[in-house]
């Protein structure tokens, strides 16, 4: 049975420099495709909204606003890197699924422990509450260690097949200000990653 894409998502994790504000911008675009997509920038840096100010095809707010998903099919919420920061509560609260980006290193990954045991004991109190663990940053070219496919193990949230390769053509976006939807031929790698990880979401 297929399951339905996710209505209110939340990219969070506790540690910074994980890719997690690259990662919820292209899913937003992404899901922008598939219906109307709002992306609430919880985050207290607002990097979310000053990459997308001038982006068309979906909203990026901040604010209350960030909260309202009556009018759009989806809602991706850009986190605060911090489970105790008051926004971040809010969203694991309120979220159908919570996608947690790790860098490929098992010393990376074990600093989440805190975070997954914070979904986990979410996850008890509303057994629908979906979760994964998503590899972001991996090398083109490279595969996952068998060190980092054991540390996946040990976790009780289920890893995605799908990981989301460290590419330039990211920055190449941030700094345009656009997704990389917006980038033609030579962001189509990028884009296959971004599609394989929303994809995997509804299995």
């Amino acid at each position: 049975m297929t399951a339905s894409l996710p209505r209110r998502l939340a990219v969070l994790n506790t540690k910074g420099g994980t890719g997690k504000t690259t990662l919820a911008v292209q899913l937003a675009a992404g899901l922008a495709r598939r219906g109307r997509t709002r992306l609430g920038d919880l985050d207290p840096q607002g990097s979310a909204a000053q990459w997308c100010a001038s982006v068309s095809g979906w909203d990026v707010v901040q604010g209350e606003r960030a909260w309202q998903d009556d009018d759009v099919a989806h809602l991706v919420w850009d986190c605060p890197p911090s489970v105790e920061h008051a926004a971040a509560g809010r969203a694991l609260q309120q979220a159908d699924a919570v996608l947690v980006p790790v860098l490929p290193s098992p010393l990376d990954l074990w600093a989440s422990w805190q975070l997954v045991d914070v979904i986990q004991a979410e996850r008890r109190r509303r057994p629908t509450l979906r979760a994964w663990l998503v590899i972001n940053q991996l090398e083109p070219g490279s595969a996952l260690s068998t060190a980092m496919h054991d540390a996946l193990r040990e976790f009780g949230l289920p890893a995605l097949r799908a990981v989301v390769r460290r590419r330039a053509v990211y920055r190449t976006a941030a700094l345009q200000g656009v997704s990389v939807y917006e980038l033609g031929p030579r962001a189509a790698a990028a884009v296959a990653d971004i599609e394989a990880v929303i994809e995997e979401m509804q299995t």
